[in-house]
């Protein structure tokens, strides 16, 4: 048999079980950096991403540029304000 050919053949078989695995592995990956776990910031505003499969509510406590405050948010995004007034945000070990 020719080796081009089985070498030809072979790759044909390989290729689209590695397109597939690639697209499995880069999916998720694009969703979890797309809404980070906890605080994040985009170029205008903050936000708290409480990730959890329980539905539970929970305290955290933002930081600003005076006085913290503690805020209860559910599962998902929370918008907090204006990135230029809120420093951080943090899980506080209770819920609400």
């Amino acid at each position: 048999m020719n080796v081009r050919r089985v070498l030809t053949t072979t790759l044909a078989a390989i290729t689209p079980m590695t397109s597939a695995l690639l697209l499995a592995v880069a999916a998720p990956a694009a969703t979890a950096a797309a809404n980070p776990c906890g605080f994040y910031e985009t170029g205008s505003d903050a936000y708290y991403n409480h990730c959890t499969g329980d539905g539970s509510r929970i305290i955290i406590e933002v930081e600003v540029f005076g006085p913290n405050y503690e805020k209860c948010v559910g599962p998902g995004d929370t918008w907090l304000g204006s990135s230029s007034k809120i420093d951080g945000a943090h899980y506080v070990g209770r819920l609400c």
